[in-house]
């Protein structure tokens, strides 16, 4: 099931502090709430905000898709040169060339991720102005079911600016998130709280 995404633009962090804690409150998960902003101490000094992840703000994981598409045609390629020119044929056979078309699928996947480190976010692009303007983004992936909780906490809070919405992603990303985020805190700060004393 895709998620319904969600943007809204405000200037006052104290209102969208408050309208997640709302969300939480009836049932909308924390992964599913987000705060693109470049006021990051001020997003940090709310302690209910959740900052956008340096991941999501630039272009790495888009831009990287586009070079595993890129690197995938040059592989095949590779393999299709190879099979037309009848090269396994000779002495070596299919190993260097699959290694070659390997090397290549991978060179162009990193070299887009490399590339997309240094672009922001295609779907946070239309934002930026917002953004040097010292407003943020306020970013909420709902399932369906979940749309009439927003709706009826908007009213609440007539400052938020409405920006669009998008088709976000599946809703087992979310259950995966949570359960990653669930498992560290009950290992891993855990022990690591237990070494300090």
């Amino acid at each position: 099931m895709k998620t319904l995404r969600h943007y809204f633009v405000s200037d006052d962090l104290d209102d969208l502090e408050l309208l997640q804690e709302q969300l939480e409150d009836r049932g909308v998960e924390n992964p599913q709430i987000y705060v693109l902003s470049n006021d990051d101490p001020g997003v940090a000094n709310h302690v209910h905000l959740n900052a956008a992840m340096s991941l999501l703000k630039n272009d790495v994981i888009h831009s990287g898709e586009i070079g595993a598409l890129t690197g995938l045609i040059g592989a095949l390629v590779v393999v299709g040169v190879a099979y037309m020119l009848g090269l396994p044929e000779l002495k070596m056979g299919w190993v260097p060339y699959i290694f070659l078309a390997i090397v290549v699928f991978g060179f162009c996947t990193w070299e887009g991720g490399l590339i997309g480190f240094q672009r922001p976010n295609y779907h946070y692009k239309r934002f930026e102005g917002a953004l040097a303007e010292g407003k943020h983004v306020f970013i909420i992936e709902l399932d369906p079911d979940q749309e009439p909780i927003l709706e009826s906490l908007l009213e609440a809070h007539p400052h938020l600016e409405e920006s669009g919405t998008e088709i976000g992603p599946s809703h087992w990303i979310y259950v995966c998130r949570h359960w990653a985020m669930d498992w560290i805190d009950r290992n891993l700060l855990s022990q690591s709280q237990l070494r300090h004393k």
